[in-house]
């Protein structure tokens, strides 16, 4: 076990305004009902390619999504492993409630912990570690009170998702030096490509109601792009599985837009475990500010 190590503040508070900002992706998942998982998809990820490919214009630059599939296998996996996590959690949003979704999901940062460990080698420090472990008791929490609200196959896609953001996070810290931001298009045109084909296999239009499409259009063009945008800028500073436990705070903020937006009024042992889980990660970000000199980054672009 390694001492612990300091990790800068402004990108701490990077990584978890990006969890903040993807957060509002789910109410505007529950707001589309007329529409399923994979309908929603098509269009949340159309928006992706449109914004990533017309900031690349305005800004003078080759296209992006063409580097996702020439820059070889690190790039595309990490398309693969962010398509697992994005699929999977919209899917468990749209199938069971937004409390068990988001909870149940939250278990990126222990996937993240074995990862890390058979892949790259990364020292785990003391606040890491207890982080973790504080997380893990809300996890448990939350679990043991809502579990039985939502149906199973929402919560083990809930829990899938975890392992594709986990891999995504891990694949990253192996160059943080690399522009990563052609993942996004690149898992993009996965998406779009994949639910094509499922919806066509359902028999289901490609088009659902104009406010479904708007709100996976504002989704996939706003709330995706700059919460990964961010995501990405802090990962150059921070070690993946802090980065996963940063990242959480996508998982507090959840089950607290539900209940503002929806009216969905999470259990109380999911606020209890939530309030856990985000003490593990603000906790986290400050003893990590205060620990030392910080380790040198290598500097990267600025993604898009």
């Amino acid at each position: 076990m390694t001492p612990a190590v300091h990790v800068p503040f402004v990108a701490s508070l990077i990584a978890l305004g990006s969890g903040v900002v993807w957060s509002f992706g789910a109410v505007t998942a529950r707001l589309a009902d007329e529409s399923d998982a994979f309908q929603y998809l098509i269009w949340r990820s159309v928006a992706i390619v449109v914004v990533i490919e017309s900031i690349a214009r305005l800004r003078r630059r080759r296209a992006v999504t063409p580097q996702a599939f020439g820059s070889g296998r690190m790039m595309l996996l990490a398309c693969g492993c962010l398509l697992l996590a994005s699929i999977a959690f919209i899917y468990a949003v749209k199938t069971t409630t937004p409390a068990n979704a988001a909870f149940l999901a939250s278990v990126t940062p222990f996937v993240a912990v074995l990862l890390v460990k058979a892949t790259l080698g990364e020292p785990l420090t003391r606040i890491t570690i207890a982080a973790v472990a504080v997380a893990f008791v809300g996890l448990v929490v939350t679990v043991a009170g809502d579990l039985e609200a939502g149906n199973l196959a929402g919560n083990i896609s809930a829990l899938m998702s975890s392992v594709g953001f986990a891999g995504y996070a891990v694949c990253l810290r192996t160059d943080p030096g690399r522009d990563w931001s052609p993942v996004m298009p690149g898992y993009a045109v996965m998406m779009i490509v994949l639910c094509a084909v499922i919806t066509a296999a359902k028999g289901q239009p490609f088009a659902p109601p104009a406010s479904d499409i708007a709100y996976a259009l504002v989704h996939g063009g706003m709330f995706i792009v700059v919460g990964t945008m961010l995501f990405n800028i802090a990962s150059r500073q921070i070690p993946a599985v802090a980065m996963a436990v940063f990242a959480q705070s996508e998982m507090l903020f959840v089950p607290i837009w539900a209940l503002i937006v929806l009216s969905d009024r999470p259990k109380a042992a999911s606020l209890v475990g939530g309030a856990i889980i985000f003490t593990a990660v603000i906790g986290k970000a400050v003893l990590d500010a205060r620990a030392g000199p910080a380790q040198q980054a290598s500097p990267a672009p600025t993604p898009l």
